[in-house]
């Protein structure tokens, strides 16, 4: 550990997205160095993030090739075994130059243990930030317990077991640290990812992006299996095809590995005229799509993993004043509450009546907009989260006894 007036010195690993694209890690990062922390971040290039070397409002940021997106477990195992080669190597370079004193690791995956573990040998601390829970998240994506998924479950107990401290995204997850990762309790802080107002500007909406017809209901996030990306689709069908409603454009804005394969999709439902899919874009044309919707959508399918995990585009779309729809799942029945429109599990029709319920009740849609908003300024932006953070810090230097009480904790209100 640091000695007595010495800086604190923390490294933060993400394998999932660059920085500062991954915006969970970057609000981390700049609330550490705001509390006076000197912080460096290793993550991996990506588009518009390929320099090497960056300093941003003073994070030090090191980026490393990641050669592709991987589909399927085998293409796993190779992105996270590149992954994990190059943050040993940089982590081994920052440790000779700027030198640190925790290793603060983002999964997925749940390797980095291995490089916390080992540095720990030297002294240092290990905390853990669990954005997902990687052996539910295979199983949506595989739908199967295999042998890969027992050895998921077992790289996850390891990464308790080296924690020092382990921040969890919501009390679901701060679940699963105590009962299946036998955390202690009260080394188990929730920091959940809110909205940054800062970026998250209202702004005029852009005629333009309705495509010449009245309405726009806006999706934001990954183009994956799990994501539901094609029970979306199923629902644009029903309500084009068999509602008839042709005054609707959708813009799905982001990219992932099942992209080409939605496009492909949308055309064979007969939709994709309806349908614009953006890719990944910059923040301005992100918030241009979301200022501009109507209704903003959650397609999510229900399952283990999604029912638990906090999905931060809901966030962003009561950030916004969005009134939304999506499936009724656990996590984010809690997060928006009445800002949302809750569709019967994985039935992409009920979904297609939501969001046609909600484009024709304008007031019912500023109502909901309007208490979405106003939960998030005084609940859930990021202002309200980062003291937690801050508390977990403390608890792992060793400077108070801070524990995540239950008035510490995020309400179930």
């Amino acid at each position: 550990m640091a000695s007595a007036g010495s800086p604190r010195r923390v490294l933060i690993i993400v394998e999932n997205l660059p920085v500062p694209f991954d915006r969970r890690v970057w609000q981390e990062a700049t609330t550490l160095v705001a509390a006076g922390y000197e912080v460096s971040v290793i993550c991996p290039k990506g588009k518009g993030f390929e320099r090497a070397r960056d300093t941003i409002d003073g994070v030090h940021v090191y980026r490393h090739p990641l050669p592709f997106e991987a589909d399927g477990a085998l293409g796993y195992l190779l992105e996270y075994g590149t992954a994990l080669f190059w943050e040993l190597v940089l982590a081994w370079k920052i440790y000779a130059t700027r030198g640190f004193d925790v290793i603060h690791a983002c999964n997925p995956p749940d390797t980095i243990f291995l490089i916390g573990g080992l540095f720990k040998l030297l002294g240092k601390r290990f905390v853990f930030d669990h954005h997902d829970i990687n052996p539910e998240l295979y199983e949506a994506k595989f739908g199967r317990r295999d042998a890969f998924y027992r050895l998921l479950r077992v790289l996850e107990r390891l990464t308790f077991l080296a924690a020092d401290v382990s921040i969890a995204t919501n009390e679901s997850y701060r679940e699963i640290a105590i009962e299946r990762g036998r955390m202690p309790p009260d080394r188990v802080f929730v920091v959940r990812s809110g909205p940054d107002l800062r970026r998250l500007r209202v702004l005029p909406p852009v005629p333009a992006l309705r495509r010449g017809r009245p309405y726009l209901v806006g999706y934001v996030g990954v183009m994956g299996r799990q994501e539901g990306i094609d029970l979306l689709l199923q629902a644009v069908r029903h309500l084009v095809r068999d509602l008839g409603r042709t005054d609707v454009q959708f813009a799905l804005v982001g990219g992932g590995t099942e992209l080409d394969a939605m496009k492909a999709y949308a055309g064979e439902l007969g939709i994709r005229e309806f349908v614009t899919f953006t890719g990944r874009v910059p923040d301005e044309e992100l918030l241009a799509v979301l200022n501009t919707a109507d209704v903003c959508v959650n397609p999510d399918i229900a399952n283990e993993m999604n029912d638990k995990s906090t999905m931060n585009k809901i966030m962003e779309y009561m950030a916004l004043g969005k009134p939304i729809v999506q499936f009724d799942l656990k996590e984010g029945r809690y997060s928006a509450q009445e800002a949302s429109l809750y569709a019967t599990r994985n039935d992409p029709v009920d979904f297609a009546r939501k969001i046609a319920e909600l484009l024709d009740d304008p007031s019912r849609r500023a109502r909901m907009g309007e208490y979405g908003r106003d939960r998030v300024v005084r609940r859930l932006a990021w202002e309200h989260e980062a003291p937690a953070l801050l508390a977990a810090y403390e608890a792992l230097y060793g400077k108070r006894d801070v524990r995540p009480a239950a008035a510490d904790l995020p309400r179930r209100d």
